[in-house]
């Protein structure tokens, strides 16, 4: 299928967006990338890594030229990190593309990450962490989002139908 836009996945951690990403990438016949494996092959370091040398704001900054990297390509999707749309640059280039917000709730979030190790936001208290997180994000998420979907209780490819269906609209 021969996108108008690169889809750009959104959403907390846990959400799905690399999951659903892979497989609707397959789906579309396009390419797939993740922008946290983006800048690890590009640094040859770990997220964790990162964030424990440079801070948070030194992890958004590479954050914000791979998106930038990727958006510059055509017919792809793309899987951002959860913090991606805290950046006004990242907003802007996502403006560009066709951009799904997969949203779950916060014990789900949990239950999907509890066994992550490469969750450096969340080491301690992690649904406390993401509570805090969710209440500052998901405005933006909606704000920016040409789809919600919700990814609750779905299957992968119940995720990928809806999305599909939305794709044959615009």
């Amino acid at each position: 299928m021969k996108l108008k836009k690169n889809i750009y996945l959104i959403g907390m951690m846990g959400s799905g967006k690399t999951s659903i990403g892979k497989r609707l990438s397959c789906i579309l016949k396009v390419d797939f990338f993740d922008s946290d494996m983006e800048i690890i092959t590009q640094t040859g370091a770990s997220i964790n890594y990162i964030f424990d040398i440079e801070g948070e704001t030194g992890f958004r900054k590479r954050e914000t030229k791979v998106i930038k990297e990727l958006c510059q390509r055509k017919n792809i999707v793309l899987s951002t990190g959860g913090g991606a749309v805290l950046s006004e640059e990242n907003q802007q280039q996502f403006k560009n593309g066709t951009v799904i917000y997969l949203n779950a709730d916060i014990n789900i979030l949990v239950n999907r990450i509890k066994n992550s190790k490469n969750r450096p936001l969340l080491e301690n208290n992690p649904k406390e962490t993401l509570e805090k997180i969710f209440i500052i994000r998901d405005p933006i998420y909606r704000k920016i989002a040409d789809l919600v979907v919700d990814t609750k209780h779905k299957k992968i490819y119940a995720v990928i139908k809806e999305i599909k269906q939305f794709l044959k609209t615009i």
